[in-house]
C-alpha cells in the first residue's frame, strides 16, 4: 500500500461495510495506492480480489499476491472484465469515486488550480479527450451544460462568455492561463471554492464520470450475488444523487417501480440508512475526506 499515493478514506468502515467472507470473491474499482485492496486482501483466506484503475502510474505499486489482480481499465466495462477473468459473480464491490490525492498533487496532470501545468485533467493518459479541449473547441451551449450540470456554476453564463471572448484570441493552454481569464467571474474571498467548482465540472466531463458511474451501478446489480453488499464513497453533491436515487428507486429518476403485487422493484436494500461521514481523527489526518460519504447496500 502506498499512503504517499492516496490516503484511504473511511478505510475499516467500507471494508467492514463488505461483511467480507474469506473465501468469496471481491471487486476494488478503484485501486489508487491500494489501502482498500490491502485491507480486503487480510480479511480473505481462499478468496480472490479484482481492482481496477485506469491510471498507468498505479501499476508502480502492485500488490504481490497470488489471490490478487489489477485491471488497466474503466470500471465502465466492469461486467466484461469479470467475464474475461472467468468471474460469473461476486460477493462485493467497493467503489471510492473520490480523485486521487497524487493526481492533485502531480503538477503536470493539470488537475489542480494551485499549480501551472497544461490543462490535461485525463485520469487514462491514453484517452483522447483533454481539458484543453474542452474550454478550446466545445460550444457554447455545451459549456454552459458542463458548468451548470457537473459544476452547479450559478454565473455559468458570464463564465463561458469570459472564456468564448478570451480564447477568440489566444488558445487556452495551461490551468494558470485559465484561472487568469475566469478569476474575474468569482466572488472576492470565494476564489477558491469557484475555481473548485469550474475544475471538477470540466473533469467530470473528460472522464465522463457521471456515465461511468450509472454503468457501474447498473452493471453492480447484474453481478453480485444475493446478499452480497456494494459499498461506495462518493465526494460530490451529483455522485451521491446519483448513487442514492439507485439504492432508493432502482433508477437515476423518476418514480420507484413496482411489480403486480405493489411491491418496490429495486436491486439493493439500505444496510445504513443514514450516511456514514468521516470521525474529527480522520478528519485532522486527512482533510481532504471532509466530503465523503459512505453508502453500504446488500442485493436482494
Amino acid at each position: 500500500m502506498n499512503n504517499e499515493y492516496h490516503i484511504p478514506v473511511l478505510l475499516k468502515e467500507s471494508v467492514d461495510g463488505l461483511g467480507i467472507n474469506p473465501k468469496g470473491v471481491y471487486v476494488d474499482l478503484t485501486f489508487g495506492g491500494g489501502g482498500h485492496s490491502s485491507e480486503i486482501l487480510k480479511r480473505l483466506s481462499s478468496g480472490r480480489l479484482l481492482a481496477f484503475d485506469q491510471d498507468k502510474e498505479v501499476f508502480n505499486h502492485l500488490i504481490d499476491d497470488d489471490r490478487f489482480e489489477l485491471v488497466y481499465g474503466n470500471f465502465n466495462y466492469l461486467k466484461n472484465y469479470l467475464k474475461y477473468y472467468k468471474f460469473t459473480s461476486v460477493d462485493g464491490i467497493l467503489a471510492d469515486l473520490g480523485v486521487s490525492s497524487h493526481h492533485f498533487n502531480q503538477e503536470e496532470r493539470g488537475f489542480s488550480f494551485r499549480y501551472d501545468a497544461e490543462l490535461d485533467m485525463r485520469m487514462n493518459q491514453d484517452a483522447i479527450l483533454t481539458a484543453k479541449q474542452v474550454v478550446n473547441e466545445y460550444s457554447k451551449e455545451q459549456l454552459l451544460d458542463i458548468f451548470w450540470q457537473y459544476g452547479e456554476v450559478k454565473n455559468a453564463r458570464k463564465l463561458v462568455d469570459v472564456i468564448l471572448l478570451a480564447r477568440a484570441n489566444k488558445t487556452i493552454r495551461t490551468t494558470k492561463q485559465f484561472v487568469e481569464v475566469i478569476e474575474v467571474c468569482a466572488k472576492k474571498y470565494q476564489e477558491h471554492k469557484y475555481f473548485a467548482q469550474v475544475f471538477q465540472a470540466i473533469r467530470i466531463e473528460v472522464n465522463q464520470e457521471l456515465e461511468a458511474l450509472k454503468n457501474m451501478l447498473l452493471q453492480s446489480a447484474e453481478v453480485i450475488k444475493p446478499g452480497g453488499r456494494l459499498v461506495v464513497i462518493t465526494y460530490h453533491s451529483l455522485e451521491d444523487r446519483l448513487v442514492k436515487n439507485f439504492i432508493k428507486k432502482g433508477k437515476f429518476s423518476g418514480e420507484v417501480e413496482k411489480d403486480f403485487y405493489g411491491n418496490f422493484q429495486r436491486p439493493f436494500k439500505e444496510i445504513n440508512r443514514k450516511v456514514i461521514v468521516p470521525n474529527k481523527e480522520e478528519l485532522e489526518r486527512n482533510p481532504r475526506s471532509r466530503s465523503a460519504k459512505l453508502r453500504i447496500v446488500e442485493k436482494i
